[in-house]
């Protein structure tokens, strides 16, 4: 489903300020699988997120969705294919624009449209039965402005629109993180829901070991660039956030230790 072979990437290259963040990494990710992506910060989670969606192109090495070489694709044109959710709940809709509207541009993804054509009133019905199952009520907000909405309510829009479309992958860049923890619970259990019945091939970054171990098929730990620990199946269903700690104390130095633990 999407391979990233013998990838290298540098920031600042030639400054006093360069930073390997990658030498020759390669990951494979199954159709259908829900990976969970862990790691201390500066282990490159980001910069995988944003080399898979096309903000950065890598240096050498090559990407590949379902069997396509996407390696040159720009942003814009991977968007075609691949779902995306923020952390920051303002970044996946837009707040000028009503539920309605945005609704449209995401039913009509990788089509030519302009507003005016694309929002009708035949679509009312089904976007009301989508939004009906966020139990948010927005349902009933079809015509209001987006900005008027909580971040909560911004953001299980923001997952509605990565989905209403099947990605061919769909990525969550710690998309509960910005959220109180109430609301965060019910995210990530609406998205659990959402994948499940889509059957929709995923990657969550996120620094919630909580949501780590109990979300998706398979767990992977990243420290300084690499994969360090890769679980899937029963050891991965066996896992407890003492367990991952335990192997992250043998992997990690203190401080980002430290790190990793309130972040939990």
């Amino acid at each position: 489903m999407l391979s990233l072979e013998s990838i290298t990437k540098t920031f600042n290259k030639g400054t006093v300020n360069e930073m390997d963040i990658f030498k020759n990494f390669s990951i494979h990710i199954k159709e259908g699988d829900f990976v969970s992506v862990i790691g201390s910060n500066g282990a490159g989670k980001s910069t995988l997120m944003n080399l898979v969606s096309g903000n950065i192109m890598p240096d050498k090495g090559i990407i590949k969705l379902k069997g396509k070489d996407i390696t040159m694709y720009k942003d814009y044109n991977r968007g075609k294919l691949i779902g995306r959710v923020y952390q920051d709940p303002t970044k996946g809709t837009s707040p000028s624009m009503t539920i309605m509207e945005n609704l449209s541009m995401s039913y009509n993804k990788g089509k030519s449209f302009g507003l005016g054509f694309c929002v009708k009133k035949d679509k009312e019905k089904y976007f009301k039965e989508e939004l009906s199952v966020l139990n948010l009520g927005l349902e009933n907000m079809l015509h209001s402005k987006v900005g008027l909405l909580s971040g909560g309510q911004r953001q299980a829009l923001s997952l509605l629109m990565a989905t209403m479309v099947k990605p061919d992958l769909l990525l969550l860049d710690e998309h509960t993180a910005a959220l109180d923890p109430n609301t965060a619970e019910n995210i990530i259990k609406l998205t659990e829901s959402i994948i499940k019945e889509k059957g929709i091939t995923t990657m969550m970054i996120t620094h919630n070991l909580s949501h780590a171990v109990t979300y998706g098929n398979r767990l992977i730990l990243m420290h300084k660039g690499n994969i360090e620990i890769d679980l899937e199946g029963e050891a991965k269903k066996n896992l407890t956030i003492e367990n991952l700690i335990e192997e992250f104390r043998n992997i990690a130095s203190h401080n980002e230790l430290k790190d990793s633990m309130l972040l939990a």
